[in-house]
């Protein structure tokens, strides 16, 4: 009697779940013109039935797994944009169909750079966090070549209605599905084993709008509305030729109107203007339920206030966004290092702290200061390198005058150095000149970051205490990467932006190493001492301060307070109502506490299937 009943109720609930589904269907909203080839994909989709209540998304091997006919009427659906199984760059370097000793050769003495992955549908600048499957053996020797963290399908969207498409078969399949701009995210965002990926990296329209006006935001003046493809020197180079800049990263390559901006977005400009999502006046967007929509002040207000600032891969997927426009200006910057090799370690700390001193009057000052501390545990010397101090809208003289107080002192301790500071006519030149092109990750290190608000920095005792933790990470061989700047608050943006980065005055980084063979036993133990050592100390010392989710550490505990703060019980509610499926997952997002990717060595990253957690 008793297994009737549950073969009963496991009829009743199959035909409740069709039921469901089919209704799903019919009710999705319609993409025009409505072809032959998108009806014969969804009536082939009719077929699929993926239950809310999996506890995994589904992945080939399992029942509901898509056949490759369903793929190819996604494909023809999609114009013929989906990539199937695109191959890691350095398959060619291993034996099987895709060696090539050639290929390998090319690519090998060029794989740390950007430019050689930016255009790859599948590439991660994070190889720890795809899984460490197939880099070039010089690089690291994985053995063989396999997918790993990587998708096996990518739509190469072009059009609107190319990511609606991914959207609604990820939602009625039940596969996982990424977004993936450039890669650049530190802890691998972009990527997911056997996902379907949307690749949104050739949006590439940029159009001027000379006033652009949003009462409710209280915004009139010029403004640029560009796709999320663009990247940071095609919007900057833009904004030149128009007598404009906009708020942007200082990395070359980054896509800044993609996760960049939607995470919050740190700047050159931000101690003028504030962070990048503050800049957002619209954003063109497909939601998980696959309508394509504008979200500003007055439409969907609650999906703009959640984008701005609330992470990518989250509540939709942007296809275009509007900015703020700023004048062009002259800029000044420094680049200068000194170390302890002549001088003594003593003498080399001593420097560093008077610097201290003179990062909230820099920073009330609007510039911008990126300098490392880099140590050397098999010589004992460190180095200190700023690269650079960034000024925009100062003169040579005016920075001059705000750097010479600090660099008086280091003369009196005996560090000598050449600023080399140099005024240029305008944002982009400054730009363009300043600062190190980024590069792909360490294969043996991660990051962790901390904000460091004011309050950190109005005392004497306060500032000691700063110093002495950033010795201690040092002294510990942690490779640190600093920026001195604030994150000016304009017009008291009401967004979803970290409430941290308002009092923030440094946000500091700092990564962990460890031997390139090591186990993973051994890595993850290394990680999370990391976490409870040299991160924990960064945050006693800060409470209630927070991190930056772009540029962190994937095991971040609390990281929803981390990168939310006091926003975080809003921003789930939101997730809940405009992605009630969690057709978005991201490592670290909004809500992803409520799954994991279950990866095959243990590790944090995106090698393994993604699946509710127990």
């Amino acid at each position: 009697m008793a297994g009737m009943m549950r073969r009963s109720l496991d009829a009743f609930c199959i035909t409740f779940w069709i039921t469901v589904f089919l209704a799903a269907i019919s009710s999705a909203t319609p993409i025009e013109p409505r072809s032959n080839a998108i009806q014969e994909l969804w009536s082939s989709v009719r077929t699929l039935v993926f239950p809310p209540t999996n506890r995994c998304k589904v992945y080939p091997g399992d029942p509901e797994w898509p056949s490759d006919d369903v793929w190819m009427k996604l494909n023809k659906a999609t114009d013929n944009r989906l990539l199937v199984k695109p191959q890691p760059q350095a398959s060619v370097c291993y034996s099987g169909p895709f060696y090539n000793a050639e290929k390998c050769a090319e690519i090998t003495p060029v794989w740390g750079s950007s430019y050689t992955h930016i255009h790859d549908p599948i590439e991660m600048m994070s190889p720890v966090a795809q899984g460490m499957t197939c880099l070039p053996p010089n690089v690291f020797d994985s053995h063989n070549c396999s997918r790993g963290g990587f998708p096996m399908y990518v739509i190469n969207a072009t059009e609107p209605k190319h990511v609606q498409l991914g959207v609604d078969f990820a939602r009625k399949t039940g596969v996982r599905l990424v977004v993936k701009n450039t890669g650049h995210d530190f802890l691998g965002k972009s990527g997911g084993k056997d996902s379907l990926s949307i690749w949104t990296h050739h949006f590439k329209q940029i159009d001027y709008i000379e006033k652009f006006e949003d009462k409710k935001l209280g915004y009139s003046g010029p403004a640029f509305k560009a796709g999320v493809g663009v990247q940071a020197f095609e919007i900057y180079k833009a904004a030149h030729e128009k007598g404009r800049t906009v708020v942007g990263g200082e990395g070359e390559t980054v896509g800044i109107f993609g996760g960049y901006i939607q995470g919050g977005g740190h700047s050159p400009l931000t101690s003028l203007y504030g962070t990048g999502a503050d800049q957002v006046l619209s954003f063109d967007v497909v939601t998980a339920d696959g309508k394509f929509v504008t979200a500003n002040s007055t439409s969907h207000p609650d999906l703009f206030w959640a984008m701005r600032g609330g992470g990518g891969s989250t509540f939709g997927v942007a296809t275009s966004v509007t900015v703020k426009a700023h004048p062009e200006m002259t800029t000044t910057a420094s680049r200068f290092s000194f170390t302890s090799k002549d001088i003594g370690n003593e003498t080399f700390w001593a420097g560093v702290r008077t610097y201290v001193d003179y990062f909230i009057p820099n920073a009330d000052a609007g510039t911008y200061a990126y300098f490392l501390l880099l140590p050397n545990v098999a010589t004992g010397i460190f180095t200190f390198s700023m690269s650079p101090f960034f000024a925009p809208n100062k003169t040579l003289e005016q920075t001059q005058t705000l750097l010479q107080p600090w660099f008086t002192r280091l003369n009196d301790l005996g560090i000598t150095f050449d600023p080399n500071i140099t005024q240029f006519d305008s944002y982009y030149e400054a730009w363009r000149s300043s600062f190190p092109l980024e590069v792909v990750e360490k294969i043996n290190a991660t990051t962790g970051s901390r904000m460091f608000p004011r309050a950190n920095f109005e005392t004497e005792a306060k500032r000691e205490e700063l110093y002495q933790n950033l010795r201690k990470s040092s002294e510990n061989n942690r490779v640190q990467v600093h920026f001195n700047i604030k994150a000016v608050d304009p017009a008291n943006a009401d967004n979803a932006v970290n409430p941290a980065w308002r009092p923030n005055i440094l946000f500091a980084q700092q990564a962990v190493r460890w031997p390139v063979n090591a186990t993973a036993a051994q890595i993850l133990k290394i990680r999370q001492d990391f976490q409870t050592g040299d991160m924990q100390r960064w945050r006693d010392i800060s409470p209630g301060a927070g991190s930056y989710l772009a540029e962190a550490d994937r095991l971040e505990p609390n990281f929803g307070q981390a990168f939310w703060g006091t926003k975080y019980a809003r921003l789930l509610r939101l997730k809940t109502k405009w992605d009630p499926q969690d057709v978005f997952f991201a490592t670290t997002s909004v809500g992803s506490e409520r799954w994991k990717v279950e990866s095959v060595d243990g590790l944090p990253n995106e090698n393994g299937k993604l699946c509710r957690v127990r």
